[in-house]
């Protein structure tokens, strides 16, 4: 085992938490929120869900 250890003067991305965002810019960002899964061909077919 080593004995050395890793110093930074940066705070650790992941324990940092991220900047409020407003829901526009996130839009504008990432584009609208899809589904999971996508329709069947009859869900698309009927227009449900």
């Amino acid at each position: 085992m080593s004995s050395l250890s890793f110093r930074s003067s940066r705070p650790d991305r992941w324990s940092s938490p991220k900047p409020y965002s407003d829901a526009s810019l996130r839009m504008k960002h990432h584009g609208k929120i899809l589904p999971m899964e996508q329709p069947g061909f009859f869900a698309r077919l009927l227009g449900t869900r």
